[in-house]
């Protein structure tokens, strides 16, 4: 096997490998690579039909990476829905999604929504629920993170950004902090760090400004 062969192979493993991502961002930027490999390989070795498949996935995955890290089309793209930690539908997701729940937040204990000082937001893309975020009132300007939940596809950090950050919605409820456990792992540990929280002890705090 000569090196076009395994240049050849390696784009195709790339891009099989893209396919078996949860993450839409993460799934894009890995199928671009592998078929940029793939077109280097169709090129050099004359394999017309090859590249003419792979350049035009390059052109689609770079229309949709374009609009997946627009900032405005994100920004329009989203919306918060509050809920009563009773509603049908809340407790319809939280089943739904129970058991990737108890795998990313072990902490979170079902009975803690029923609480009358616990608030609960939906987060919408377009017009899918993709996450869930309850926090408890504590009376003294902080909203404590009881669970934050975002579906496989959109774990990018921007539902969580557009609630917390960009949404302006808990300070325009009168909170002035945020208080999150502290991250458990290497993922959670990027998203509070893309938020702009800081982890001290046992917990991790975001102001809002």
């Amino acid at each position: 096997m000569n090196w076009l062969e395994i240049l050849g192979w390696v784009g195709s493993a790339i891009v099989v490998w893209s396919l078996l991502q949860t993450r839409i961002l993460r799934l894009r930027v890995l199928n671009l690579t592998g078929c940029a490999v793939s077109v280097v390989y169709a090129a050099l070795g004359s394999v017309w039909p090859v590249l003419g498949l792979n350049l035009v996935l390059c052109f689609i995955n770079i229309y949709h990476l374009r609009k997946l890290t627009a900032t405005k089309e994100t920004e329009r793209a989203y919306s918060v829905v509050t809920v009563n930690p009773d509603d049908p539908y809340l407790q319809f997701l939280l089943n739904k999604h129970a058991k990737d729940i108890a795998a990313t937040s072990p902490t979170f204990a079902a009975e803690s929504v029923k609480t009358p000082a616990t608030e609960a937001h939906l987060v919408l893309h377009e017009d899918e629920t993709v996450g869930m975020v309850l926090i408890h009132n504590d009376s003294n300007g902080n909203a404590r993170v009881l669970l934050d939940y975002v579906s496989p596809r959109f774990r990018d950090f921007t539902p969580g950004r557009y609630l917390f950050r960009d949404s302006g919605l808990l300070k325009s409820r009168g909170y002035t902090t945020v208080i999150a456990p502290a991250p458990s792992n290497p993922q959670t540990v990027r998203y509070y760090q893309a938020l702009g929280f800081s982890t001290n002890g046992e917990h991790s705090t975001l102001t809002l400004v």
